[in-house]
């Protein structure tokens, strides 16, 4: 499984940002080997992650290489101060089964340090 995690400081939206924005999410979740997002703002606004999982690596590129992905990238500097892209290979995933997510979610030993 993948990440990618957009890293962004959100600028100035306008129509068409928010056209491509909801196309984009259609395209991404109409990907085989989407498994799904979730965002987070910081506590002073300036900065915001949108966190994408992926089955595959091949998943991950199908999507970043999709027509409408490619044209917001070119047009990003309308939209954005500046970003930042994290592409992980998530290797475990666990908790206390509490809390759903669409990653593998091993019940964690709290009696033991987890190695990770």
């Amino acid at each position: 499984m993948y990440s990618a995690a957009f890293i962004f400081e959100p600028g100035v939206y306008d129509a068409r940002f928010h056209e491509l924005n909801a196309l984009i999410d259609q395209a991404a979740k109409a990907t085989e080997g989407y498994l799904g997002v979730e965002s987070w703002r910081s506590a002073d606004g300036k900065k915001s992650n949108a966190t994408y999982y992926w089955a595959t690596l091949d998943a991950l590129k199908q999507f970043s290489s999709h027509p409408k992905h490619l044209e917001a990238k070119r047009e990003y500097k309308k939209w954005y101060r500046g970003y930042h892209i994290v592409i992980a290979q998530v290797i475990r995933a666990y908790g206390d089964g509490a809390i759903e997510h669409f990653t593998p979610n091993e019940r964690a030993d709290a009696t033991k340090d987890s190695g990770a």
